[in-house]
């Protein structure tokens, strides 16, 4: 028995048998016995390998993503990552683990309110509970972001290295993931009151699936393609998915730490800040216009005409707080759900044309703080999305009379 844990070709050979003991029935509790009774530990990468011998003698991706869940549990506990690397703060890699620890806090905090509804009598109100479990739901949304940046940024790499068969399967979990996730949010839309009977009906059709998706899919990010991800990438590789990663936007966490890898020529990435950039009325650096913008004494954040938040000014005093985790978020996922219904109205109103201005104004902590949204539209009249501007006024309200003379302020 020892020769067959020790020999990597044989044991995958027998791991292939066993998911294909699963393709055709066989219990996943049985499978796993066998797993533990005859490897111990199945290293991460025999995992990996067998999905794409699978695939590669003619299995359908679609038949291994059925599987998928299945061979998952069947493995769970069983799988080795003794050797693997560790990623340093800044790493993609990093940045994806901590984003698992956000999701995995609002996971975990739904399954208290699941329990808090379970205890109740089918005609008690859970309302309160829903409109909790609604808010965590509406947070989850935000893995959208963390599958996108695998999709786009991580898998094309894999593939260079001819590993097509996880990032396939992976993919199409992703997928039912975002439809298990949109039914849920469809689902607790649709009313503010109800019964713990009803309660307990959405919660288990819709959320806890949506939550299971999600949660067996970190397990296998951890257990499985992270380990492999860091073996096979180099830090060129890495640097270059650090690099766009902003643009797609990161998921529950804001990553601090700058990353620049050893061995890596970053000098044409840092030369792009010198280049200027042309508008119809003069130019900037990069790092002249951001010193500008940051400068303005109110909020700017920028949403597209896909309602995508794109961008928002870092000034010292900010009125409202933003973190780059809301880049590349929906904007009615940005807002309350008592006050999306309004935000929802006003990009109604700009996309069709009939409005081009929107202005609030509320007394928060003492201050008199004004709101604006202005409808961006191109020179053919185009929209192109939405202007925010936040402005704390209360000082400005103050003012009588005249200044002539030189003063400064603090």
């Amino acid at each position: 028995m020892s020769e067959l844990i020790n020999n990597a070709e044989k044991r995958r050979g027998l791991l292939k048998h066993m998911i294909k003991q699963l393709h055709e029935g066989e219990a996943p509790d049985a499978v796993k016995k066998q797993l533990i009774q005859l490897l111990g530990k199945v290293p991460y990468d025999d995992v990996v390998k067998v999905e794409q011998q699978l695939i590669s003698e003619g299995m359908p991706p679609g038949e291994i993503l059925k599987l998928c869940d299945i061979h998952t549990k069947a493995l769970e506990g069983a799988i080795d990552q003794e050797g693997s690397k560790e990623a340093p703060p800044g790493h993609p890699v990093h940045t994806f683990l901590k984003e698992n620890r956000g999701l995995g806090w609002h996971l975990n905090e739904l399954k208290k309110f699941f329990s808090d509804v379970e205890k109740k009598a089918d005609d008690e109100d859970a309302s309160d509970q829903m409109a909790e479990i609604r808010n965590h739901v509406h947070a989850l949304t935000d893995v959208d972001k963390h599958y996108k940046r695998k999709e786009n940024l991580l898998f094309p790499y894999l593939e260079k290295h001819e590993i097509t068969g996880p990032p396939t399967v992976m993919w199409g979990k992703h997928d039912e993931a975002r439809e298990l996730l949109n039914a849920a949010v469809e689902a607790l839309g649709a009313t503010r009151e109800y019964s713990a009977g009803e309660a307990k009906g959405v919660i288990d059709l819709t959320v806890k699936p949506a939550a299971e998706a999600i949660e067996e899919m970190i397990y296998k990010e951890e257990e499985i393609l992270f380990p492999m991800c860091m073996d096979t990438l180099d830090n060129k590789e890495w640097y270059d998915i650090y690099s766009q990663s902003l643009e797609i936007g990161y998921c529950l966490y804001d990553p601090k730490e700058e990353w620049k890898p050893e061995g890596v020529d970053i000098s044409v990435e840092e030369k792009k800040e010198d280049e200027r950039i042309q508008l119809p009325s003069g130019s900037f650096t990069v790092d002249e216009l951001n010193t500008v913008l940051n400068s303005i004494p109110f909020d700017l954040t920028f949403v597209d005409k896909n309602d995508t938040v794109r961008y928002f000014t870092q000034g010292r005093e900010r009125i409202f707080e933003r973190s780059r985790a809301i880049l590349g978020r929906q904007v009615q996922l940005c807002h309350p759900p008592k006050s999306v219904h309004i935000v929802g109205k006003i990009l109604e109103d700009f996309k069709a044309g009939t409005q081009d201005h929107a202005a609030f104004w509320i007394e928060m902590k003492g201050r008199f703080i004004s709101i604006e949204y202005f409808a961006l539209r191109n020179r053919d009249g185009d929209y192109q999305g939405v202007l925010e501007v936040s402005q704390d006024l209360t000082e400005k309200r103050k003012l009588e009379g005249e200044q002539r003379l030189l003063n400064y302020v603090d």
